[in-house]
Protein backbone atom coordinates (compact mmCIF):
# COMPACT_ATOMS: atom_id res chain seq x y z
CA UNK A 1 0.00 0.00 0.00
CA UNK A 2 1.48 3.40 -1.03
CA UNK A 3 1.64 6.24 1.31
CA UNK A 4 -0.84 8.85 0.25
CA UNK A 5 -0.59 12.57 -0.51
CA UNK A 6 -3.14 14.79 0.65
CA UNK A 7 -3.35 18.55 -1.48
CA UNK A 8 -4.98 21.06 0.68
CA UNK A 9 -4.99 24.63 -0.41
CA UNK A 10 -2.20 23.66 -3.13
CA UNK A 11 -0.03 22.60 -0.36
CA UNK A 12 1.29 18.83 -0.10
CA UNK A 13 0.98 17.13 3.05
CA UNK A 14 2.69 14.16 3.66
CA UNK A 15 2.13 11.39 6.01
CA UNK A 16 4.94 9.44 7.70
CA UNK A 17 7.13 7.74 6.20
CA UNK A 18 6.74 3.72 6.07
CA UNK A 19 9.26 1.06 5.35
CA UNK A 20 9.34 -1.49 2.88
CA UNK A 21 5.97 0.01 1.33
CA UNK A 22 4.95 0.38 -2.27
CA UNK A 23 6.16 -1.17 -5.31
CA UNK A 24 9.86 -0.59 -4.88
CA UNK A 25 9.93 -1.98 -1.28
CA UNK A 26 7.77 -5.13 -2.23
CA UNK A 27 10.40 -6.16 -4.51
CA UNK A 28 13.10 -5.93 -1.89
CA UNK A 29 11.17 -7.68 0.84
CA UNK A 30 14.27 -10.13 1.83
CA UNK A 31 16.27 -6.57 3.82
CA UNK A 32 13.06 -5.08 4.17
CA UNK A 33 14.63 -1.35 3.50
CA UNK A 34 13.92 0.67 1.10
CA UNK A 35 15.07 1.00 -1.85
CA UNK A 36 17.86 4.03 -2.44
CA UNK A 37 18.22 6.06 -5.79
CA UNK A 38 20.68 7.36 -7.92
CA UNK A 39 19.55 9.44 -10.79
CA UNK A 40 22.59 10.09 -13.27
CA UNK A 41 22.11 12.90 -16.20
CA UNK A 42 24.51 13.66 -18.31
CA UNK A 43 24.15 17.09 -20.37
CA UNK A 44 23.70 16.09 -24.45
CA UNK A 45 24.99 12.74 -24.22
CA UNK A 46 23.69 11.38 -27.36
CA UNK A 47 22.31 7.58 -27.69
CA UNK A 48 24.86 6.93 -30.75
CA UNK A 49 27.67 6.98 -28.31
CA UNK A 50 26.72 4.48 -25.93
CA UNK A 51 27.99 1.20 -27.24
CA UNK A 52 25.19 -1.01 -26.05
CA UNK A 53 22.83 0.90 -28.42
CA UNK A 54 25.25 -1.00 -30.99
CA UNK A 55 25.40 2.40 -33.04
CA UNK A 56 29.03 2.68 -35.29
CA UNK A 57 30.56 5.67 -32.96
CA UNK A 58 29.72 3.59 -29.92
CA UNK A 59 31.64 0.06 -31.68
CA UNK A 60 34.85 2.63 -32.14
CA UNK A 61 34.09 4.29 -28.69
CA UNK A 62 32.83 1.47 -26.55
CA UNK A 63 31.50 2.65 -22.76
CA UNK A 64 31.97 -0.56 -20.99
CA UNK A 65 30.56 0.37 -17.50
CA UNK A 66 27.59 1.89 -18.73
CA UNK A 67 27.04 -1.42 -21.05
CA UNK A 68 27.38 -3.38 -17.84
CA UNK A 69 24.68 -1.11 -16.20
CA UNK A 70 22.24 -1.95 -18.81
CA UNK A 71 23.20 -6.29 -18.88
CA UNK A 72 22.54 -5.60 -15.43
CA UNK A 73 19.44 -4.07 -15.91
CA UNK A 74 16.97 -2.70 -18.78
CA UNK A 75 18.05 -0.63 -21.87
CA UNK A 76 15.24 1.23 -23.43
CA UNK A 77 15.38 1.92 -26.68
CA UNK A 78 12.47 4.38 -27.06
CA UNK A 79 13.10 7.09 -24.58
CA UNK A 80 12.57 10.90 -25.28
CA UNK A 81 12.55 14.42 -23.74
CA UNK A 82 9.65 16.79 -24.06
CA UNK A 83 11.73 20.10 -24.74
CA UNK A 84 15.29 18.94 -26.13
CA UNK A 85 16.80 21.78 -23.85
CA UNK A 86 19.21 21.54 -20.74
CA UNK A 87 17.15 23.87 -18.16
CA UNK A 88 13.58 22.93 -19.45
CA UNK A 89 14.39 19.29 -19.40
CA UNK A 90 16.08 19.78 -15.49
CA UNK A 91 12.47 21.35 -14.56
CA UNK A 92 10.37 18.59 -16.34
CA UNK A 93 12.52 15.91 -14.30
CA UNK A 94 12.19 17.70 -11.15
CA UNK A 95 8.20 18.41 -11.60
CA UNK A 96 6.90 15.13 -13.82
CA UNK A 97 5.47 18.17 -15.77
CA UNK A 98 5.12 19.54 -19.17
CA UNK A 99 7.48 22.74 -19.81
CA UNK A 100 4.23 24.78 -19.88
CA UNK A 101 2.89 23.66 -16.50
CA UNK A 102 6.38 24.04 -15.26
CA UNK A 103 7.02 27.48 -16.76
CA UNK A 104 10.68 26.55 -17.71
CA UNK A 105 9.74 26.50 -22.02
CA UNK A 106 13.45 27.99 -22.75
CA UNK A 107 16.57 28.01 -21.30
CA UNK A 108 16.48 31.97 -18.94
CA UNK A 109 14.85 32.21 -16.25
CA UNK A 110 11.18 30.78 -15.84
CA UNK A 111 10.79 27.77 -13.60
CA UNK A 112 7.81 28.38 -11.18
CA UNK A 113 9.29 27.45 -7.57
CA UNK A 114 5.44 26.82 -6.55
CA UNK A 115 5.60 23.76 -8.34
CA UNK A 116 6.66 21.21 -6.02
CA UNK A 117 10.28 18.71 -7.33
CA UNK A 118 9.76 15.32 -6.28
CA UNK A 119 12.74 16.05 -3.91
CA UNK A 120 10.61 17.71 -1.52
CA UNK A 121 8.48 14.92 -1.20
CA UNK A 122 10.97 12.27 -0.87
CA UNK A 123 12.54 14.23 1.88
CA UNK A 124 9.36 14.88 3.52
CA UNK A 125 8.89 11.20 4.00
CA UNK A 126 12.01 10.06 5.15
CA UNK A 127 14.70 10.29 2.17
CA UNK A 128 17.98 12.37 2.33
CA UNK A 129 18.39 13.76 -0.70
CA UNK A 130 21.41 15.31 -2.18
CA UNK A 131 22.15 17.00 -5.94
CA UNK A 132 25.80 17.43 -7.24
CA UNK A 133 26.67 18.85 -10.29
CA UNK A 134 24.91 20.80 -12.75
CA UNK A 135 21.77 22.29 -11.63
CA UNK A 136 21.14 25.34 -13.91
CA UNK A 137 17.77 26.19 -13.18
CA UNK A 138 17.37 30.11 -11.79
CA UNK A 139 15.99 28.90 -8.41
CA UNK A 140 17.56 27.12 -5.22
CA UNK A 141 17.93 23.91 -5.33
CA UNK A 142 14.59 22.73 -3.71
CA UNK A 143 14.29 19.71 -0.76
CA UNK A 144 17.78 18.98 -0.80
CA UNK A 145 19.64 18.07 2.30
CA UNK A 146 22.97 18.70 0.28
CA UNK A 147 24.34 20.14 -2.41
CA UNK A 148 27.45 21.14 -4.62
CA UNK A 149 26.35 22.66 -7.78
CA UNK A 150 28.11 24.36 -10.70
CA UNK A 151 28.06 27.82 -11.92
CA UNK A 152 25.81 28.00 -14.50
CA UNK A 153 26.26 25.66 -17.24
CA UNK A 154 29.66 24.78 -15.41
CA UNK A 155 33.75 24.73 -17.02
CA UNK A 156 35.22 21.59 -17.46
CA UNK A 157 38.73 22.91 -15.32
CA UNK A 158 38.72 24.07 -12.39
CA UNK A 159 34.98 24.53 -12.14
CA UNK A 160 32.81 26.84 -9.32
CA UNK A 161 30.57 24.79 -6.89
CA UNK A 162 28.42 26.31 -4.43
CA UNK A 163 26.94 24.21 -1.49
CA UNK A 164 24.85 24.86 1.68
CA UNK A 165 28.14 25.83 3.35
CA UNK A 166 29.88 28.41 1.10
CA UNK A 167 27.41 31.47 1.86
CA UNK A 168 25.50 31.65 -1.71
CA UNK A 169 29.26 31.96 -3.16
CA UNK A 170 30.86 30.15 -5.79
CA UNK A 171 34.58 28.63 -4.74
CA UNK A 172 36.51 27.27 -7.46
CA UNK A 173 37.47 23.65 -7.11
CA UNK A 174 40.78 22.35 -8.52
CA UNK A 175 40.39 19.79 -10.85
CA UNK A 176 38.00 18.33 -13.78
CA UNK A 177 34.60 18.90 -13.54
CA UNK A 178 33.29 15.50 -14.27
CA UNK A 179 35.36 13.72 -11.55
CA UNK A 180 34.76 16.36 -9.36
CA UNK A 181 31.29 15.45 -9.47
CA UNK A 182 31.46 12.12 -8.87
CA UNK A 183 33.86 13.33 -5.60
CA UNK A 184 30.92 15.31 -4.33
CA UNK A 185 28.57 12.30 -4.88
CA UNK A 186 30.87 9.77 -2.84
CA UNK A 187 31.39 12.49 0.01
CA UNK A 188 27.69 12.65 0.24
CA UNK A 189 27.38 8.90 0.54
CA UNK A 190 30.43 8.70 2.98
CA UNK A 191 28.35 11.43 5.41
CA UNK A 192 24.51 10.41 5.10
CA UNK A 193 22.94 8.72 7.62
CA UNK A 194 23.24 5.03 6.69
CA UNK A 195 19.92 4.00 8.49
CA UNK A 196 18.02 6.01 6.25
CA UNK A 197 17.40 5.81 2.28
CA UNK A 198 19.10 8.27 -0.22
CA UNK A 199 17.91 9.76 -3.36
CA UNK A 200 21.20 11.07 -5.01
CA UNK A 201 20.85 12.95 -8.51
CA UNK A 202 24.35 13.17 -10.06
CA UNK A 203 24.40 15.40 -12.94
CA UNK A 204 27.54 15.88 -15.06
CA UNK A 205 28.73 19.11 -17.32
CA UNK A 206 29.93 17.07 -19.96
CA UNK A 207 29.55 16.08 -22.84
CA UNK A 208 28.15 19.70 -23.51
CA UNK A 209 29.95 22.01 -26.00
CA UNK A 210 33.03 23.38 -26.42
CA UNK A 211 33.72 19.41 -25.33
CA UNK A 212 36.51 19.67 -23.22
CA UNK A 213 38.33 16.40 -22.72
CA UNK A 214 40.28 14.93 -19.35
CA UNK A 215 44.30 15.31 -19.51
CA UNK A 216 44.95 12.01 -19.65
CA UNK A 217 42.33 12.01 -23.05
CA UNK A 218 43.42 14.43 -25.15
CA UNK A 219 44.98 12.17 -27.72
CA UNK A 220 42.71 8.70 -27.33
CA UNK A 221 41.04 8.06 -30.68
CA UNK A 222 43.96 10.57 -32.51
CA UNK A 223 44.43 7.93 -35.30
CA UNK A 224 40.96 6.54 -35.27
CA UNK A 225 38.65 7.86 -38.36
CA UNK A 226 35.17 7.72 -37.07
CA UNK A 227 32.48 7.16 -40.05
CA UNK A 228 30.13 9.97 -41.75
CA UNK A 229 26.09 9.64 -40.70
CA UNK A 230 24.40 8.91 -43.85
CA UNK A 231 22.76 12.26 -43.77
CA UNK A 232 26.08 14.09 -43.36
CA UNK A 233 25.44 15.42 -46.60
CA UNK A 234 21.76 15.98 -46.33
CA UNK A 235 20.23 19.47 -48.66
CA UNK A 236 17.08 19.14 -46.71
CA UNK A 237 14.76 18.93 -49.61
CA UNK A 238 11.14 17.91 -48.94
CA UNK A 239 11.85 19.56 -45.36
CA UNK A 240 9.81 23.08 -44.15
CA UNK A 241 11.76 26.49 -44.28
CA UNK A 242 13.17 25.36 -40.30
CA UNK A 243 15.53 22.76 -41.79
CA UNK A 244 16.84 24.68 -43.99
CA UNK A 245 17.06 27.98 -41.73
CA UNK A 246 18.56 26.48 -38.84
CA UNK A 247 22.05 27.79 -37.65
CA UNK A 248 24.00 24.41 -36.26
CA UNK A 249 24.97 23.03 -39.18
CA UNK A 250 28.89 22.03 -38.86
CA UNK A 251 30.21 23.22 -41.74
CA UNK A 252 29.65 27.21 -40.86
CA UNK A 253 28.36 27.40 -37.36
CA UNK A 254 30.97 25.40 -35.61
CA UNK A 255 33.83 27.45 -34.56
CA UNK A 256 37.73 27.07 -35.17
CA UNK A 257 38.47 28.49 -31.51
CA UNK A 258 35.59 28.04 -29.19
CA UNK A 259 34.72 24.41 -30.66
CA UNK A 260 38.04 22.70 -32.49
CA UNK A 261 39.78 24.57 -29.79
CA UNK A 262 42.21 26.49 -32.49
CA UNK A 263 43.39 28.58 -29.66
CA UNK A 264 46.69 29.97 -32.12
CA UNK A 265 43.88 31.15 -34.75
CA UNK A 266 41.98 34.15 -32.23
CA UNK A 267 43.92 36.64 -33.24
CA UNK A 268 43.73 35.90 -37.12
CA UNK A 269 41.01 37.43 -39.51
CA UNK A 270 38.28 35.78 -40.31
CA UNK A 271 38.95 33.53 -36.83
CA UNK A 272 39.07 36.56 -34.37
CA UNK A 273 35.26 37.37 -35.49
CA UNK A 274 34.30 33.89 -34.44
CA UNK A 275 31.70 33.50 -31.63
CA UNK A 276 32.70 33.35 -28.46
CA UNK A 277 36.85 33.66 -29.01
CA UNK A 278 37.04 35.00 -25.04
CA UNK A 279 35.26 32.07 -23.76
CA UNK A 280 38.35 29.68 -25.54
CA UNK A 281 40.57 32.38 -24.08
CA UNK A 282 38.72 32.48 -20.94
CA UNK A 283 38.95 28.56 -20.25
CA UNK A 284 42.58 28.16 -20.97
CA UNK A 285 43.19 31.09 -18.23
CA UNK A 286 41.48 29.00 -15.74
CA UNK A 287 44.02 26.10 -15.80
CA UNK A 288 46.97 25.29 -13.36
CA UNK A 289 50.11 25.16 -15.19
CA UNK A 290 50.48 21.28 -15.62
CA UNK A 291 46.69 21.50 -17.25
CA UNK A 292 47.53 23.94 -19.39
CA UNK A 293 50.83 22.76 -20.62
CA UNK A 294 49.23 19.37 -21.65
CA UNK A 295 46.42 21.13 -23.33
CA UNK A 296 48.38 23.73 -25.18
CA UNK A 297 50.73 20.55 -27.07
CA UNK A 298 47.89 18.62 -27.66
CA UNK A 299 45.77 21.19 -29.43
CA UNK A 300 48.87 22.39 -30.87
CA UNK A 301 49.17 19.20 -33.11
CA UNK A 302 45.50 19.81 -33.95
CA UNK A 303 46.66 23.43 -35.50
CA UNK A 304 49.48 21.73 -37.27
CA UNK A 305 47.46 19.03 -38.96
CA UNK A 306 44.91 22.07 -40.21
CA UNK A 307 47.64 24.08 -41.34
CA UNK A 308 49.42 21.01 -43.07
CA UNK A 309 45.86 19.60 -44.89
CA UNK A 310 44.75 23.22 -45.50
CA UNK A 311 41.16 21.77 -45.81
CA UNK A 312 38.76 23.63 -47.78
CA UNK A 313 35.16 22.76 -48.75
CA UNK A 314 34.21 19.69 -48.08
CA UNK A 315 36.98 18.51 -46.88
CA UNK A 316 36.97 21.41 -44.19
CA UNK A 317 33.55 20.32 -42.97
CA UNK A 318 34.76 16.66 -42.78
CA UNK A 319 37.84 17.60 -40.45
CA UNK A 320 35.99 19.55 -38.66
CA UNK A 321 33.68 16.70 -37.99
CA UNK A 322 36.39 14.62 -36.92
CA UNK A 323 38.10 16.81 -34.45
CA UNK A 324 34.47 17.51 -32.89
CA UNK A 325 33.85 13.73 -32.61
CA UNK A 326 37.26 12.79 -31.64
CA UNK A 327 36.60 15.48 -28.31
CA UNK A 328 33.30 14.55 -27.75
CA UNK A 329 33.94 11.18 -27.48
CA UNK A 330 36.93 11.57 -25.39
CA UNK A 331 34.38 13.16 -22.98
CA UNK A 332 32.15 10.63 -23.10
CA UNK A 333 35.18 8.33 -21.93
CA UNK A 334 35.41 9.74 -18.13
CA UNK A 335 32.22 9.97 -17.79
CA UNK A 336 32.29 6.60 -18.57
CA UNK A 337 35.19 5.59 -15.99
CA UNK A 338 33.20 7.81 -13.09
CA UNK A 339 30.18 5.99 -13.65
CA UNK A 340 32.33 3.19 -13.09
CA UNK A 341 33.95 4.48 -10.33
CA UNK A 342 30.42 5.61 -8.52
CA UNK A 343 29.64 1.74 -8.86
CA UNK A 344 32.23 0.49 -7.37
CA UNK A 345 31.79 2.65 -4.40
CA UNK A 346 28.60 0.83 -4.26
CA UNK A 347 29.98 -2.48 -4.69
CA UNK A 348 32.73 -1.68 -1.89
CA UNK A 349 29.87 -1.13 0.81
CA UNK A 350 27.34 -3.14 -0.59
CA UNK A 351 24.63 -0.64 -1.50
CA UNK A 352 24.54 -1.95 -4.99
CA UNK A 353 22.07 -4.93 -4.04
CA UNK A 354 19.33 -1.98 -2.49
CA UNK A 355 20.30 0.83 -4.71
CA UNK A 356 17.92 1.66 -7.83
CA UNK A 357 20.56 3.17 -10.51
CA UNK A 358 19.34 5.24 -13.88
CA UNK A 359 21.76 7.27 -16.13
CA UNK A 360 20.00 9.11 -18.97
CA UNK A 361 20.99 12.30 -20.66
CA UNK A 362 18.90 15.83 -20.73
CA UNK A 363 18.72 15.49 -24.38
CA UNK A 364 19.60 13.79 -27.47
CA UNK A 365 22.61 15.17 -29.74
CA UNK A 366 23.50 15.28 -33.24
CA UNK A 367 26.54 13.73 -34.26
CA UNK A 368 26.97 15.24 -37.88
CA UNK A 369 23.43 13.45 -38.83
CA UNK A 370 21.82 16.47 -41.18
CA UNK A 371 25.12 18.02 -41.07
CA UNK A 372 24.35 19.08 -37.36
CA UNK A 373 25.33 19.51 -34.14
CA UNK A 374 23.55 20.95 -31.12
CA UNK A 375 19.63 19.56 -30.81
CA UNK A 376 16.16 21.26 -30.38
CA UNK A 377 14.90 19.67 -33.21
CA UNK A 378 11.95 17.08 -32.60
CA UNK A 379 13.74 14.81 -35.29
CA UNK A 380 15.11 11.38 -33.35
CA UNK A 381 19.20 12.04 -32.55
CA UNK A 382 17.76 15.21 -30.95
CA UNK A 383 14.11 14.19 -29.18
CA UNK A 384 15.64 10.59 -27.92
CA UNK A 385 17.71 10.07 -25.26
CA UNK A 386 19.96 7.16 -23.59
CA UNK A 387 18.24 5.15 -20.68
CA UNK A 388 19.53 2.61 -18.48
CA UNK A 389 17.66 1.22 -15.06
CA UNK A 390 19.11 -1.08 -13.08
CA UNK A 391 16.58 -1.93 -10.16
CA UNK A 392 17.53 -4.72 -7.93
CA UNK A 393 15.06 -7.72 -7.83
CA UNK A 394 13.99 -7.13 -11.40
CA UNK A 395 14.50 -8.44 -15.12
CA UNK A 396 18.38 -8.13 -16.29
CA UNK A 397 19.71 -7.66 -19.75
CA UNK A 398 16.27 -6.51 -21.14
CA UNK A 399 15.61 -4.17 -23.99
CA UNK A 400 12.27 -1.58 -23.59
CA UNK A 401 10.50 -0.37 -26.79
CA UNK A 402 7.48 1.41 -25.32
CA UNK A 403 7.27 4.97 -25.48
CA UNK A 404 8.78 6.83 -22.35
CA UNK A 405 9.14 10.27 -21.45
CA UNK A 406 11.18 12.40 -19.04
CA UNK A 407 8.43 13.74 -17.55
CA UNK A 408 8.35 10.35 -15.72
CA UNK A 409 11.27 10.59 -13.67
CA UNK A 410 9.79 11.76 -10.62
CA UNK A 411 6.79 9.74 -10.91
CA UNK A 412 9.25 6.66 -10.98
CA UNK A 413 11.02 8.01 -7.69
CA UNK A 414 7.86 8.77 -5.89
CA UNK A 415 6.79 4.95 -7.22
CA UNK A 416 10.39 3.60 -5.63
CA UNK A 417 9.60 5.44 -2.83
CA UNK A 418 5.96 4.17 -1.69
CA UNK A 419 4.68 7.66 -2.23
CA UNK A 420 1.26 7.88 -4.18
CA UNK A 421 1.71 10.25 -7.30
CA UNK A 422 -0.25 13.44 -7.10
CA UNK A 423 -3.17 13.92 -9.18
CA UNK A 424 -1.28 16.87 -11.13
CA UNK A 425 1.66 15.16 -12.14
CA UNK A 426 1.84 14.29 -16.02
CA UNK A 427 4.21 11.44 -15.98
CA UNK A 428 3.50 7.97 -15.54
CA UNK A 429 6.01 5.59 -13.06
CA UNK A 430 8.14 3.45 -15.07
CA UNK A 431 8.52 0.67 -12.63
CA UNK A 432 5.23 -1.31 -13.83
CA UNK A 433 7.79 -1.77 -17.40
CA UNK A 434 10.64 -3.11 -15.34
CA UNK A 435 9.71 -6.82 -15.18
CA UNK A 436 9.51 -6.87 -18.76
CA UNK A 437 5.73 -6.73 -19.54
CA UNK A 438 3.62 -3.67 -21.09
CA UNK A 439 0.49 -2.61 -19.23
CA UNK A 440 -2.27 -2.69 -21.11
CA UNK A 441 -3.09 1.03 -20.31
CA UNK A 442 0.37 2.25 -21.46
CA UNK A 443 0.98 5.54 -23.67
CA UNK A 444 0.66 4.72 -27.18
CA UNK A 445 1.92 8.60 -28.09
CA UNK A 446 4.25 11.27 -26.95
CA UNK A 447 3.92 15.21 -27.43
CA UNK A 448 6.69 17.30 -27.96
CA UNK A 449 6.92 21.56 -27.86
CA UNK A 450 10.18 23.44 -28.29
CA UNK A 451 9.76 27.08 -27.27
CA UNK A 452 13.51 28.61 -27.48
CA UNK A 453 12.83 30.99 -30.48
CA UNK A 454 14.90 33.26 -31.26
CA UNK A 455 17.64 32.14 -30.11
CA UNK A 456 21.44 30.64 -30.15
CA UNK A 457 20.80 27.67 -33.75
CA UNK A 458 18.03 29.49 -34.82
CA UNK A 459 15.45 26.53 -34.53
CA UNK A 460 11.97 27.77 -35.21
CA UNK A 461 9.30 27.35 -32.21
CA UNK A 462 7.19 23.72 -32.63
CA UNK A 463 5.31 20.92 -31.34
CA UNK A 464 4.15 17.54 -32.41
CA UNK A 465 3.30 14.32 -31.92
CA UNK A 466 5.16 11.01 -32.26
CA UNK A 467 4.07 7.09 -31.88
CA UNK A 468 5.78 4.21 -32.39
CA UNK A 469 6.04 4.33 -36.37
CA UNK A 470 4.67 8.07 -37.07
CA UNK A 471 5.98 11.68 -36.36
CA UNK A 472 3.72 14.86 -36.95
CA UNK A 473 6.05 17.96 -36.16
CA UNK A 474 4.00 21.67 -36.62
CA UNK A 475 6.52 24.05 -36.69
CA UNK A 476 5.13 28.04 -36.03
CA UNK A 477 6.04 31.78 -35.58
CA UNK A 478 5.17 35.11 -36.07
CA UNK A 479 7.64 37.48 -38.16
CA UNK A 480 10.15 38.20 -35.80
CA UNK A 481 13.22 40.83 -37.11
CA UNK A 482 15.35 38.74 -40.11
CA UNK A 483 12.88 35.68 -40.15
CA UNK A 484 9.88 35.40 -41.33
CA UNK A 485 6.85 33.73 -40.31
CA UNK A 486 6.28 30.10 -40.40
CA UNK A 487 3.20 28.00 -40.35
CA UNK A 488 3.84 24.76 -41.81
CA UNK A 489 3.91 20.55 -41.26
CA UNK A 490 5.67 17.73 -41.41
CA UNK A 491 5.16 13.92 -41.55
CA UNK A 492 7.48 10.61 -40.72
CA UNK A 493 7.40 7.16 -41.79
CA UNK A 494 9.97 6.18 -39.34
CA UNK A 495 9.58 2.64 -40.28
CA UNK A 496 10.33 3.42 -43.86
CA UNK A 497 12.10 6.54 -43.13
CA UNK A 498 14.27 6.07 -40.16
CA UNK A 499 16.33 9.10 -40.70
CA UNK A 500 13.75 11.50 -41.73
CA UNK A 501 14.48 12.75 -45.19
CA UNK A 502 11.21 12.27 -46.94
CA UNK A 503 8.45 14.59 -44.99
CA UNK A 504 5.34 12.87 -46.28
CA UNK A 505 2.81 15.25 -45.31
CA UNK A 506 -0.07 16.28 -47.25
CA UNK A 507 0.57 12.83 -49.47
CA UNK A 508 -2.90 10.91 -50.68
CA UNK A 509 -1.64 7.30 -49.19
CA UNK A 510 -0.75 9.21 -45.64
CA UNK A 511 -3.99 10.95 -45.57
CA UNK A 512 -5.33 8.42 -42.67
CA UNK A 513 -2.44 8.69 -40.69
CA UNK A 514 -2.33 12.19 -40.73
CA UNK A 515 -5.46 13.05 -39.75
CA UNK A 516 -5.03 10.62 -36.64
CA UNK A 517 -1.60 12.11 -35.39
CA UNK A 518 -3.86 15.72 -36.06
CA UNK A 519 -6.57 14.52 -33.77
CA UNK A 520 -4.40 12.96 -31.16
CA UNK A 521 -2.38 16.53 -31.35
CA UNK A 522 -4.93 18.62 -30.99
CA UNK A 523 -6.19 16.83 -28.28
CA UNK A 524 -2.65 16.93 -26.18
CA UNK A 525 -3.31 20.74 -26.81
CA UNK A 526 -6.69 20.95 -25.24
CA UNK A 527 -6.19 18.21 -22.41
CA UNK A 528 -2.86 20.08 -21.39
CA UNK A 529 -4.19 23.07 -21.98
CA UNK A 530 -1.45 24.28 -24.36
CA UNK A 531 -1.42 27.81 -24.66
CA UNK A 532 0.68 28.39 -27.82
CA UNK A 533 1.15 26.47 -31.39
Amino acid sequence: MKKNLMQIGGLIAPTLFLAACGSGQKDNADNQKPLNIIHIMTDDHSYQTLSAYGHALGKLAPTPNLDKLAAQGMLFRQAFVENSLSTPSRACLMTGLYSHQNGQRQLGEGIDTTKTFFSELLQQNGYQTAVVGKWHMQCEPKGFDYYQILWDQGEYYNPEFRSKDTGGKYVKREGYATKLTTDYAIDFLEHRNPEKPFCLLVHHKAPHRNWMPEEKYLHLYDDVEFPYPDTFNDDYNTRCEPAHTQEMRIADRMTMVYDLKLNALKDQAPYSQEWNVEGMQASIDRMNDEQRQQWEKAYEGRHQDFKKKNPKGDELTKWKYQEYIRDYLRCIKTIDDEVGRLIAYLEKHNLIDNTVIVYTSDQGFYMGEHGWFDKRFMYEESFRTPLIIRYPGKAKGLENYDLVQNIDYAPTYLDIAGIEKPEYMSGTSLVPLLDGKTPDNWRQYLYYHYYDFPAIHAVRRHDGVRDKQYKLIHFYGEKEDKYDAVNCNELYDLEADPNELNNVYGKPEYKEVQDRLQKQLDKFRTDLKVDEF
